[in-house]
């Protein structure tokens, strides 16, 4: 079972040390074994095993004494076997050094986080398999993140988006048919990019989505993302008119092969630069503007979360922060008394001397 993961590690990126010894990565076989579980077992995607291998290859660094130690010069070598008992022997106060040398290096709060949630499940499967006792991340409390609202598209710049691909030819045609999927789907870009054409209904309307864990979820997709999905299969089936039936994924990149999720940012990109929008925006932004999109127009916050296979309904809950403004609006128009002449606010327009003197009589 190793072998297939011995590729997956292998393209993980070198991370950048503080000690120019340390430009290999040597992985302990703990930290092996924790990544083929995830793989194996747990079904993560690659580039989450990619970001969890990288993380515990920065902590192993850490405890080899190649970075964040700087009256270290010369740290001695240690072999993946050393480097097992190091990480077996942790205790809470090696997180919380480890913790000051991420504070050092300016690293965010949700990149710490990040790294800890890391940490905590690398000991947790430790624990269950007997090799240490006490998780020593029991005691370390997860820095408090910034609450940042996910950013949302309106309308408007919704329709400038989609529109700005056309599907003139193939890559065009492929460019639309993405963006109209994931905004009429909400779907994650890894979502996206592993659909198979036996995943696609478009008879119903329906997409088989296998989102994180492999938890597959039926998502509906509307009349555009249909139409825009059949024209590309126009074009696809008269580029590769030689291949037969349609199979395999349904998103290809120009030499017939799978698609990335870095090529859909690269992408959304070309055509934010195009329509003139921000170009901040990120594939992620069209998911939360579904999102906010069906929460403005009435739709129940369960049906939301189902739609977005968020396992907790708390995750999606951010959403309705973002529509504040649409139940002002609608309560100003349905409420009978939200805008009544007759009842001044006292914020907006002072009282009539009769009812201050009223008040401070009352007092």
């Amino acid at each position: 079972m190793n072998a297939p993961l011995e590729s997956n590690i292998a393209a993980l990126p070198v991370q950048q040390s503080d000690n120019s010894n340390a430009n290999t990565k040597n992985y302990s076989p703990f930290v092996r074994q924790f990544l083929d579980y995830l793989k194996f077992e747990r079904h993560f995607s690659d580039y989450t095993i990619k970001s969890y291998g990288a993380d515990l290859f920065q902590f192993g660094q850490f405890l080899s004494q190649l970075i964040g130690h700087p009256n270290v010069s010369d740290p001695a070598p240690v072999s993946p076997d050393q480097l097992d008992q190091k990480q077996v022997a942790v205790e809470p106060l090696t997180i919380r050094e480890f913790l000051n040398y991420l504070y050092g290096q300016n690293y965010t709060k949700s990149t710490t986080a990040r790294k800890l949630a890391t940490l905590r499940s690398f000991y947790k499967f430790l624990m269950r398999r007997g090799q240490v006792g006490v998780n020593p991340l029991s005691t370390i409390r997860t820095p408090k993140q910034e609450k940042r609202l996910p950013k949302c598209l309106d309308l408007e710049q919704i329709q400038k988006l989609l529109d700005t691909p056309g599907d003139a030819d193939i890559l065009a045609g492929r460019d639309k048919a993405m963006l109209e999927v994931l905004y009429s789907s909400g779907i994650r870009v890894s979502e996206l990019v592993d659909l198979e054409m036996s995943d696609i209904d478009l008879q119903e309307g329906v997409l088989r989505v296998r989102g994180k864990g492999r938890k597959d979820r039926l998502t509906p997709i509307g009349s555009q993302a249909i139409k825009a999905i059949q024209r590309y299969f126009e074009l696809r089936t008269a580029e590769y008119a030689q291949q037969g039936p349609l199979t395999g994924r349904v998103f290809l990149n120009k030499h017939g092969g799978s698609l990335s999720t870095r090529s859909v940012r690269r992408k959304l990109d070309k055509y934010l630069l195009m329509a003139g929008l921000d170009p901040g925006i990120s594939p992620h932004t069209l998911r939360h503007s579904f999102a906010t999109h069906l929460l403005n127009n009435g739709a129940d916050l369960r049906s939301v979360q189902e739609l977005l296979g968020h396992q907790s309904i708390s995750t999606t809950q951010v959403y309705t922060h973002l529509t504040t403004s649409k139940m002002k609006e609608v309560y100003d128009d349905a409420h009978p008394r939200a805008n009544s002449p007759t009842v001044p606010h006292p914020m907006i327009q002072p009282l009539p001397p009769q009812a201050q003197q009223y008040i401070a009589k009352a007092g």
